[in-house]
């Protein structure tokens, strides 16, 4: 049976015998009906490898304005020369391209829904912030600002993904603008142009993987905060009720170059009871005299305090004791200058020996001057122009922390800022071009 196999097999074919299984017509079968599905995959177009490719979107913007300017020159387009340096218009035309990319690459259904002109689904993660795709493709958040005093970019911001990796770029590039400041100056900073879905996570996600922040980033006591005097309550004008308090040393060299001397330099630093501004001298002595030079050029701009508040530091003391001295001098030799002095002394008022959390209001601000100097120059020696700069910036960006905190509704304002009592607006936004001059008609984004 295993080598040979049925015994019928070994026969001849013609003796075996064929028999037939077919079903028989009358039997009833089954009938099923067969059906084909396909799915068609719109897939959005994906994006320039470009994007990939650079961690700083400066570098980015730069070398798509350059590509742009080259397909012109091929195009003979006039005004194309690669020989011209990059404008501004440059740059946003290159922003531009990238922000389009990226939201049909992450809300191509729902543009392509709007711009039909139909609405949204209840379902739809964007129906909160009532989007609509204006005259150039963009997808805007529409809120109810329109009315409102505010740059276009302000009232309707650019909608951006939040696992994007231009949305990544932006966030670093704010996140080093505002000196390497916190989540919610950062989130600020950037919400005066785009609107990042989640935008809080994104922002926090970033902060705590900066390198140079993780750092200084420690954990520290926590303490019960007193009662506010009426200073820090009562509304008055930017800097009628001031604190004081020094920073440093600080390390600076006499000039650019070899040979170059170092010494030592001090930040006098002034914050406001009532709006929160700061104001940032560069001092390089640590006598009273360096002090009331730098009180002079701090009440020249801000103008004269009622109080003046500050620790027991020895030169704050001689420089009340030297200003007392000087308003007595006064009055015997000029009544009726004394008497103009008078109403605008400054009264100077300290805190008691041995306790600094009197103090917390101008310690805080140190605490901040402190927090972005680290991280700007690290270990680096400035000149006294270079330190005097970077002050100046630093005092620009702690003057547009937000005042309160930002929350995730469209529809509210532009956060309150130091730098709203100040000149009206925050001091480390880029200003918008006035648009005062150009008809309504011809007005678009």
């Amino acid at each position: 049976m295993w080598w040979t196999g049925p015994q019928w097999l070994s026969l001849n074919s013609s003796t075996w015998s064929i028999e037939s299984k077919l079903p028989s017509v009358k039997d009833n079968l089954e009938e099923r009906s067969s059906e084909i599905l396909t799915v068609s995959k719109n897939e959005p177009k994906e994006l320039w490898d470009l994007l990939h490719r650079y961690s700083n979107i400066t570098k980015l913007l730069r070398i798509t304005a350059i590509c742009q300017r080259v397909i012109l020159r091929f195009r003979k387009v006039s005004g194309s020369s690669l020989n011209y340096p990059l404008t501004r218009g440059d740059l946003e035309v290159a922003k531009g391209y990238w922000i389009k990319a990226v939201q049909r690459s992450s809300f191509h259904q729902e543009i392509n829904i709007l711009s039909q002109g139909q609405s949204l689904p209840s379902s739809n993660s964007l129906i909160r912030l009532t989007p609509f795709v204006d005259s150039s493709r963009f997808l805007l958040v529409e809120g109810r600002l329109q009315s409102a005093l505010l740059p276009l970019n302000a009232k309707h911001p650019l909608i951006l993904p939040k696992d994007s990796i231009l949305t990544k770029l932006i966030v670093s590039d704010a996140h080093i603008r505002i000196l390497h400041g916190g989540s919610q100056a950062t989130l600020g900073f950037i919400r005066n142009d785009y609107w990042i879905l989640g935008g809080r996570a994104p922002v926090r996600s970033f902060i705590l993987k900066c390198v140079r922040c993780a750092r200084y980033r420690q954990k520290r006591a926590q303490q019960l905060m007193g009662q506010l005097p009426y200073t820090r309550t009562t509304p008055s004008r930017p800097f009628l009720h001031s604190g004081i308090d020094y920073a440093g040393p600080l390390m600076l060299k006499t000039w650019e170059g070899r040979a170059a001397r170092t010494y030592k330099a001090y930040i006098a630093l002034f914050v406001c009871h009532s709006t929160s501004a700061v104001h940032l001298e560069l001092v390089t002595d640590y006598t009273a005299e360096a002090f009331l030079a730098a009180y002079k050029r701090f009440s020249s701009r801000r103008g004269i305090c009622v109080t003046l508040s500050s620790d027991c530091g020895t030169n704050l003391k001689g420089a009340d004791f030297e200003l007392q001295n000087l308003f007595c001098s006064a009055s015997n030799k000029w009544k009726h200058l004394a008497s103009l002095l008078a109403n605008d002394g400054t009264q100077w008022k300290f805190n008691p020996p041995g306790a600094p959390n009197f103090g917390g209001k101008w310690e805080a601000g140190v605490k901040s001057v402190k927090h972005h100097l680290r991280r700007v120059i690290g270990e680096q020696t400035l000149t006294y122009e270079e330190m005097a700069t970077l002050l100046t910036q630093i005092e620009a960006v702690l003057n547009s922390r937000p005042l309160c905190p930002l929350t995730d509704d469209p529809d509210d304002l532009t956060a309150l800022t130091p730098g709203h009592f100040l000149i009206g607006n925050a001091l480390a936004i880029i200003p918008e071009p006035s648009l005062e001059e150009i008809k309504t008609s011809r007005l678009s984004r």
